[in-house]
């Protein structure tokens, strides 16, 4: 990040991952957040939890499904859902 950037600015933001702990946990060697979720409700609690200047958030297919019509919110962050 520049001097420039403003954090809330349209800037570079936060990346998550969220899902199965098996799946996630490797992307916190490389600064990721990691949400590591077994079920639905976690799921959906890791997903409103996130913070607002998260930018993109890669789930793995179970999260995906569990999140459902959030996805399409125009205000949600990019998602990136791993293969299955």
């Amino acid at each position: 990040m520049g001097a420039d950037f403003k954090p809330g600015s349209a800037g570079p933001g936060r990346i998550a991952a969220i899902g199965e702990d098996a799946l996630v946990e490797g992307f916190r060697l490389v600064g990721v957040s990691v949400h590591a979720c077994t079920n639905g409700p976690e799921v959906l609690r890791a997903w409103r939890s996130l913070p607002k200047d998260t930018a993109v958030v890669v789930l793995t297919p179970r999260a995906a499904q569990a999140l459902g019509p959030a996805l399409s919110d125009f205000r949600s962050p990019m998602t990136v859902v791993l293969p299955s």
